[in-house]
């Protein structure tokens, strides 16, 4: 092994030198001085040195500018797409809906949380209760160990909160992006989701809300499945509303994510179409955005709102997503991602793409992480 220890660069005595001058007037010979050519030789090096460097630079600022101009771009854009000031008339239809956790059907609620919520409401557009009912299992059923006290809760809100409809919220992760999970590619798992819908309906709710995820744009087993739920919640007069992932910010994004991130997320608007013409409600999941400052994520919305407007046909309710949880990570920051900047990005969308539209609203998520500012940031901005 040889030692790491640094060579010495002292020179031993050479046994072939002539002898040292005796008088030592003589000074030692260093090395003969470079001539013009070495000379030469040692510039044109540094130059063609200097060059590469130069090169090198030249080709990371573009790679940097490549990668970082269309983001900055569209950044830019959202920003702009902030500004302005919403129509008049752009606040609630009293077709507002909210995300409601597992604890009102499994038995933690009770009559004095009712109570409170009825009160609640009162001020408000909320006229959809999308309560978690599942999750169903991978093959499509739903236990209904899982939600004993769900008539109670149905009936209790019939009697408090006239006119407001109770829709049971089945969810499962779907096996598209890991080996685990609801594989909509099966016939029988489709037929059992159905099953779980008449299962829910025959409880008493007034709809079924799905909301499966991670669900690929252009997905036609999904497609077929809500044609099929449709076909019973039409027999039975009740609602079907979907959890709808977000819309492509630039055509084909959901491809070029799905590339490098390997989770597409978005759908594509034309997808987007075809599934709110197969349902009476769609909402937006319109959070989780990856936006870093308020005033990008309200144009985020806008843009949003602006894009779902566009294909949702008028007969079929439209809601848009308001964050009413708060967590720091990628893809939420909290500070970004608030109720005022939600609510005056919808507001600003339906401004500028159908400001008279009446099958409208907002949906928050989720109960039992909102805070008394979430409330009043809806009130004040939406409700008004």
């Amino acid at each position: 092994m040889e030692s790491t220890e640094p060579r010495s660069t002292a020179s031993k005595a050479d046994p072939t030198a002539g002898p040292a001058a005796a008088d030592g007037d003589q000074a030692p010979q260093g090395p003969p001085a470079p001539d013009d050519e070495s000379r030469s030789g040692g510039a044109v090096g540094n130059t063609e040195k200097k060059k590469r460097l130069r090169r090198t630079r030249r080709i990371t600022l573009a790679v940097l500018l490549v990668l970082f101009l269309p983001l900055l771009t569209a950044e830019t854009a959202l920003r702009i797409n902030y500004m302005g000031d919403p129509a008049d008339g752009t606040t609630t239809r009293n077709r507002d809906a909210i995300w409601l956790g597992h604890a009102w059907v499994d038995g933690r609620k009770k009559d004095a949380d009712l109570t409170a919520l009825a009160r609640s409401l009162k001020t408000t557009g909320i006229r959809d209760l999308y309560v978690h009912t599942g999750p169903m299992e991978h093959d499509g059923t739903l236990p209904k160990s899982l939600y004993p006290r769900a008539r109670w809760l149905v009936d209790a809100v019939h009697r408090e909160m006239p006119g407001v409809r109770v829709q049971a919220f089945l969810g499962d992760v779907l096996a598209t992006e890991s080996p685990d999970g609801m594989r909509l590619e099966k016939a029988a798992t489709r037929a059992a989701v159905v099953d779980s819908a008449r299962q829910v309906l025959d409880v008493g709710y007034d709809g079924v809300h799905l909301d499966l995820e991670p669900l690929h744009s252009g997905d036609r087993n999904y497609l077929s499945l809500l044609d099929d739920v449709r076909a019973v919640t039409r027999a039975r007069d009740a609602q079907l509303s979907v959890a709808a992932h977000q819309i492509d910010p630039l055509p084909g994004f959901h491809s070029f994510w799905g590339t490098v991130a390997g989770h597409p997320k978005w759908w594509s608007q034309e997808f987007f179409g075809q599934v709110a013409r197969r349902v009476d409600q769609i909402a937006v999941m319109s959070y989780d955005t990856m936006q870093p400052l308020e005033s990008l994520y309200g144009g985020y919305v806008a843009q949003q709102t602006s894009l779902a407007l566009e294909v949702t046909p008028p007969t079929t309710h439209l809601l848009m997503g308001l964050p009413f949880y708060h967590e720091n990570r990628f893809g939420h920051w909290n500070h970004a991602e608030t109720v005022a900047a939600a609510v005056r990005g919808v507001r600003l969308g339906l401004s500028r793409t159908d400001a008279g539209r009446e099958r409208f609203g907002v949906a928050a998520y989720i109960d039992f992480a909102a805070t008394a500012e979430d409330w009043a940031s809806y009130r004040e901005g939406w409700v008004r």
